[in-house]
């Protein structure tokens, strides 16, 4: 099954050179496992543009959906056979420690491909 883990943290997160070459240890990690299908970091959530259409109407805003203290700042999708191997992959990121992982399973039966 898949699943995405969602990173996300506060204004206040700076990453560091350490952090980063974790993160890129932990990419190769998962990709020599078979367990990391694609992931990358987002710009920052002020670069957003959030869209809606409402009776037929396209809105667009500036910024992210949400106006939460967290924000999303990178995504991973992951393969895995249960949610519990899912959950074990998410807290061995290295975000775990310094922000949030969210682990959302994919809805497979929706998806397409």
């Amino acid at each position: 099954m898949n699943y995405l883990l969602i990173m996300a943290h506060d204004d206040g997160f700076a990453p560091t050179e350490r952090l980063i070459a974790e993160i890129m240890n932990w990419i190769k990690s998962m990709e020599a496992r078979g367990i990391r299908v694609q992931g990358n970091p987002l710009r920052p959530a002020s670069e957003a543009v959030t869209v809606r259409v409402r009776d037929g109407r396209i809105g667009h805003s500036s910024g992210p959906f949400s106006r939460s203290r967290e924000q999303m700042c990178a995504y991973e999708l992951i393969q895995c056979a249960s949610l519990d191997l899912a959950l074990e992959v998410a807290a061995l990121h290295p975000m775990a420690a310094v922000a949030t992982v969210e682990v959302r399973p994919v809805w497979d039966q929706l998806a397409q491909g």
